[in-house]
């Protein structure tokens, strides 16, 4: 219980391009093994966990498959391994890796969304986001905005090369954070008294769990793969990476 109280410090925020670490394990239950501190990002926000692997003291490699936030304390952060967690004990130090290239595409695409809410003027009610595409839903009767026009301008912000920078506020000062994000369907991401806000050069701010790249640049070209109707109010807009 005493390593449950103990939060995994979040590296995915502090180094999110690093792809190596190093933890001690804090506890091991069967919903996985649970860091001091980690790289893999947990699931949420419609951006799938990290995948990877431990590197053990003996110098076997265990494959990590998933990663999620435990559902009563959210600030520990569980890893799902292939192979169980047998060979890992409380107190143990490894390695960790991640699998980088999987790790990046969703940094890209979820930038990419950001990207995609500064174009179209509506709440976001869903949000999913995969390697090689991503989707957001949006609170729009009406649909005011073709194929074509997200392509020219989703491409032109990825050619501007604009910076993306994050901030750490307290969660008192974003009582109505509502107010600067689209999202509707989620509540704003709070951890430790702390919200996280990403900003794209002034183009996009909204509180944001996720992770991003550091310029839009690294975007790479993109293009709206389909508008689809989801019921009387719903508009899905589908982006695959070119």
């Amino acid at each position: 219980m005493l390593a449950m109280a103990i939060p995994t410090r979040p590296l995915f925020y502090e180094e999110p391009y690093q792809q190596q670490f190093t933890a001690h394990v804090l506890a091991v239950s069967e919903l996985g093994v649970a860091l001091d501190q980690t790289l893999f990002y947990p699931t949420g926000g419609g951006q799938p966990g990290d995948k990877g692997c431990f590197l053990l003291p003996e110098g076997c490699e265990v494959a990590v498959v998933g990663t999620q936030r435990d559902s009563l304390i959210p600030s520990i952060i569980w890893h799902q391994l292939e192979d169980g967690s047998s060979a890992i004990n409380i107190g143990m130090k490894l390695q960790g890796c991640l699998d980088w290239k999987h790790r990046y595409q969703h940094m890209r695409m979820h930038t990419c969304l950001h990207l995609l809410c500064s174009i179209v003027d509506a709440p976001v009610t869903g949000c999913s986001i995969a390697t090689d595409k991503g989707r957001l839903d949006f609170d729009l009767p009406e649909s005011s905005f073709d194929k074509e026009h997200i392509n020219h301008r989703l491409n032109e912000l990825v050619g501007a090369a604009l910076p993306i920078t994050t901030h750490m506020y307290p969660t008192d000062k974003y009582n109505n954070v509502s107010e600067i994000t689209p999202t509707s369907a989620v509540s704003s991401p709070a951890m430790l008294g702390m919200v996280r806000v990403v900003d794209i050069s002034g183009l996009d701010t909204q509180p944001c769990g996720g992770t991003h790249v550091l310029n839009t640049n690294e975007v790479g070209k993109v293009i709206c793969a389909k508008i689809e109707k989801k019921g009387r109010h719903n508009r899905r807009v589908t982006l695959r990476f070119a």
